[in-house]
């Protein structure tokens, strides 16, 4: 049997790190491992259908447009395994403590600060969410975008950092992140703590996952799942590549978690059915 070529995209210098580590481990457990890096996940999400590389450490738009994929070409993808820290995520709209807005109605011709065009949790769940509650994005309110790291799916945490900001310096009445976030941007001084209050909450989401395209050996697969699913926390020589991906456990892959993106995905245009990118600016 040959080894499995994993795709990763490279959001920061740390996933060369990470996923050397890995593959080292992995290796070491006789399973046969490279990873490739991306610029971007679209590339990474078409070399993966047409079987350039195995598997795929995806975002959940890359997730979702691998399925659309995989569907007009016919061929088979399915989840493998996700962290611990990837299930029952949610995003929040944030407000000044001392400003005007009470209730998600007071948005109503304001302006609301969200991160890239491409981020899952800063701006399309966020925005269909808002959506939901009756007002539409573009209409009824101004969206102000921030786009850093635009083909990253929301992975550079910037795009959030600077919607935070401009909440804070007055330039929007709200500001969209994931939960994490803003308890990070509260630690670290971004939003002072008592300056802002949660104006309403996304309902449960799930995040990334590592993803197999139709070239993956079914047993390597079968290996690699449970390999990753035995790596344990408490050893020594695994325990900080864990913390540098933000995990405590391996879980196994579930597609159940990814329901209200794919409805924002539709809203949007952001795929066609076939897969194609068809998001008004978004060219990663």
């Amino acid at each position: 049997m040959s080894g499995v070529v994993l795709g990763a995209v490279a959001y920061d210098p740390k996933v060369v790190t990470i996923w050397s580590g890995f593959r080292a481990w992995l290796r070491r457990h006789d399973l046969p491992l490279d990873f490739v890096l991306y610029a971007h996940y679209e590339r990474q999400a078409e070399d993966l259908v047409a079987g350039r590389i195995d598997t795929a450490w995806h975002s959940p738009l890359a997730w979702l447009r691998t399925g659309r994929l995989a569907q007009a070409a016919g061929v088979r993808v399915r989840p493998l395994v996700m962290r611990d820290t990837d299930r029952d995520l949610s995003s929040v709209v944030v407000v000044r403590q001392d400003g005007a807005i009470r209730a998600v109605a007071d948005l109503k011709g304001e302006a609301v600060a969200v991160g890239a065009v491409d981020s899952p949790q800063a701006t399309l769940l966020p925005l269909h969410h808002l959506r939901g509650l009756g007002l539409e994005p573009g209409t009824d309110f101004e969206v102000r975008r921030h786009d850093t790291g635009v083909g990253l799916h929301g992975d550079h945490i910037g795009g959030e950092r600077d919607a935070a900001r401009a909440l804070m310096a007055g330039e929007v009445a709200a500001a969209c992140m994931i939960d994490g976030n803003h308890l990070l941007f509260g630690q670290e001084g971004t939003l002072p703590p008592g300056t802002t209050r949660l104006l309403t909450r996304t309902a449960p989401y799930d995040h990334c996952v590592l993803a197999a395209g139709p070239s993956l050996d079914p047993e390597l697969g079968e290996r690699l799942t449970a390999l990753l699913l035995s790596m344990s926390a408490a050893d020594a020589e695994v325990r900080h590549l864990m913390d540098l991906e933000g995990l405590t456990q391996w879980l196994p892959g579930r597609e159940s978690g990814y329901g209200a993106l794919a409805a924002a995905v539709e809203e949007t245009g952001f795929y066609d059915a076939d897969g194609h990118v068809t998001a008004a600016d978004y060219r990663p």
